[in-house]
């Protein structure tokens, strides 16, 4: 690559020089966070953006600068309403777009939810399993079809999934006590096998599926999180920088969080991040499952990239969405 980019570098480092003009990119999950910023960050850039998310008038009203940096570039924004709890929205979101037939060069699934209470979606899948990956393996799957050949899908990931593998015998916590944060991980190893999975199905009409890790970064992701848990992780964290040798540790900006994401559908070489884990703009290395790693290290696990994981949760996946998708 010509520029080398790194866990400090933000959307407009990555972005800088580059022409969006004629690009047209879907970004799920652009009423807060990450979702703005990179929903803005693409507009202010030339990029036709399409912003999906379950409340319009709360997503209207966080993306008054996209609309205003779009307004700037002569580039489109809309936003489409999509509930990824609820499949029957999907699917009505997702015949929408099917129906206007537009293509796309890039989908950033990048909504989701972080340690919930207890809860199911309106199928009754539990709540972080059934929005992180069932909508959007749904969504996604049932508008595949619109991304041009050459195109990416981008999902984001977290680096939390290195601490469990998907468990597809129990995903709803019907025979193991509920742990939010252990929901969490497992959902987001889920949503680097579907990427894993999608790249292998679509390859070979170039379109590439890569994961993505933001980072740690301040947003209201964290909502549901115990405070007294945040701390814990906070003092870790700088366990873990001081162990080795560094200053206290420090949240991304949300500039710098969305900034991975950009990088692997613009900037990013198709062939560099198809099928693979990405963070702190660059593709990770894979690391034995057994290894012990902080939230700080780098690195994917062997599982969340293992082929026949994937297979074995999108056949799953099919199962509990009476969907199949070829």
């Amino acid at each position: 690559m010509a520029a080398k980019f790194g866990a400090k570098s933000t959307t407009e480092d990555v972005l800088e020089g580059v022409n969006l003009k004629g690009k047209r990119i879907l970004v799920t999950g652009v009423s807060a966070g990450l979702g703005v910023e990179t929903a803005r960050a693409l507009v202010a850039h030339g990029a036709d953006v399409v912003g999906a998310a379950r409340d319009l008038d709360k997503a209207k009203r966080a993306t008054s600068e996209v609309s205003r940096a779009a307004a700037e570039t002569g580039a489109g924004f809309e936003v489409v309403k999509l509930d990824l709890a609820s499949l029957k929205s999907v699917r009505v979101a997702a015949d929408n777009l099917v129906a206007d037939g537009r293509l796309f060069d890039v989908i950033i699934a990048n909504a989701g939810v972080m340690a919930t209470p207890f809860g199911k979606t309106e199928e009754g899948f539990e709540t972080q399993f059934g929005t992180n990956h069932l909508g959007h393996f749904v969504f996604v799957n049932r508008i595949a079809k619109l991304i041009k050949d050459g195109g990416r899908l981008v999902n984001l990931a977290s680096s939390g999934h290195r601490f469990s593998n998907v468990d597809l015998n129990d995903s709803n916590f019907e025979t193991t006590p509920y742990e939010p944060f252990v929901a969490y991980v497992r959902s987001k190893t889920a949503n680097i096998l579907f990427a894993v999975a999608f790249d292998r199905r679509h390859r070979d009409r170039g379109v590439r599926a890569a994961a993505v890790h933001p980072g740690v970064i301040q947003t209201e992701l964290a909502r549901h999180m115990d405070l007294a848990h945040l701390e814990q992780m906070l003092k870790q964290f700088n366990v873990q920088a001081a162990a080795e040798g560094k200053g206290p540790f420090q949240f991304k900006t949300v500039p710098q969080g969305a900034a991975t994401s950009v990088w692997a559908v613009v900037v990013a070489l198709a062939e560099e991040i198809g099928g693979r884990y990405c963070e702190n703009c660059h593709v990770s290395e894979v690391i034995a499952d057994d290894a012990t790693l902080g939230m700080l290290d780098e690195g994917v696990r062997g599982n969340a990239l293992d082929p026949q994981n994937a297979v074995a949760l999108w056949k799953k996946s099919e199962e509990l969405v009476g969907e199949t998708f070829q």
